[in-house]
């Protein structure tokens, strides 16, 4: 899924980007940046972007070419003054840290610039980043360091001091969807998992997943059984949902889908302008809206939050949801 990585990268983050030209072009790069944005905003991509710009040879208009041997050379991750560190485990341990730093003090490295990002820096355990943290107070020499996180709040004030904060933000769902329709997904399905998640590879992977794609018909079934009568609705999870939704997580998400289809159906009945999670339903949802007041949705999105809730107490899932489609059942003979 190449393309849209990098269309994610040059068109859902181009004001970091442009940023980032900016240091570079007025030689102003510090020695610490903090890359704060959600999991799959492209921080790390555009890590490399910026490793790319201050090693490239033949820079073009303030951007790295992407062919000189130092190009070539970050994004093969061949290049010896670029250092990535991740997690070991749950963790990015102190003996991680002291390596690195031995690594730094070596000659090894060619003329320019020595660059190091680290991964998930909020994964760093009290020595790793008290380590860190003397590093970033006495910087040696030409280099910069580019931390990721998708959870700033979790970093030791000292260290967040230290470095410049560049926000990440996610994508509008209208991008996303463009973005995914631009990789052959469907517009339904694009418009249903930028629902789900802000990080556009996931949202690919699971539109190519054929577990999802039932999930997605089975809430949207389950919705039709509802609309017949409760009888319908209750043989339905005996007989089909608890086949689909087997595992808490499973029914999690099961349960969010279901709650987006209710969203719909009250934007619609309100003439809201929003981009639908089920753009393919237009036409039923519009029915449903007509028949139903904002009392009797009101009831039921409350009846699936409290169901999300329920599930997390470890309830028998099965029990769960003939509850629920009880309690909607009961949410429409509200006045």
């Amino acid at each position: 899924m190449g393309s849209t990585k990098d269309s994610y990268l040059y068109e859902g983050q181009k004001l970091v980007m442009d940023r980032l030209i900016t240091l570079f072009k007025n030689r102003r790069v510090g020695h610490a940046y903090m890359f704060d944005g959600e999991n799959g905003t492209g921080k790390e991509a555009m890590a490399i972007f910026f490793a790319k710009l201050l090693l490239c040879q033949n820079p073009s208009n303030d951007v790295p070419c992407e062919t000189c041997k130092s190009c070539l050379r970050v994004s093969s991750g061949n290049h010896p003054n670029v250092t990535i560190i991740r997690p070991d485990g749950q963790t990015i341990k102190k003996e991680q840290m002291d390596a690195f730093l031995v690594e730094m003090s070596k000659k090894g490295y060619e003329q320019g610039r020595k660059i190091y990002i680290i991964a998930q820096t909020e994964k760093m355990n009290t020595a790793s980043a008290n380590t860190l943290l003397k590093y970033l107070e006495e910087p040696d020499g030409n280099v910069t360091a580019i931390l990721l996180t998708d959870s700033y709040q979790a970093i030791l004030p000292t260290i967040q001091s230290r470095c410049q904060r560049i926000l990440f933000s996610p994508p509008s769902r209208e991008t996303a969807v463009a973005m995914l329709e631009k990789e052959g997904v469907a517009h339904s399905m694009a418009a249903t998992v930028s629902m789900i998640t802000a990080n556009v590879e996931e949202a690919f992977q699971l539109a190519q997943d054929d577990a999802f794609a039932l999930m997605r018909k089975t809430v949207l079934k389950l919705v039709e059984a509802s609309d017949q009568n409760v009888q319908e609705a209750l043989l339905f999870i005996q007989s089909h949902w608890s086949q689909v939704f087997k595992e808490r997580e499973e029914t999690d998400r099961g349960l969010d889908l279901l709650l987006y289809v209710y969203r719909d159906i009250a934007a619609s009945k309100a003439e809201l302008q929003s981009m639908p999670a089920y753009p393919d339903q237009a036409e039923f949802f519009k029915g449903l809206a007509m028949r139903m007041t904002y009392r009797q949705l009101s009831v039921i999105i409350e009846s699936i939050l409290q169901s999300k809730r329920h599930l997390r107490s470890n309830m028998n899932r099965t029990l769960l949801m003939e509850q629920l489609v009880l309690n909607m059942q009961e949410g429409l003979l509200v006045v």
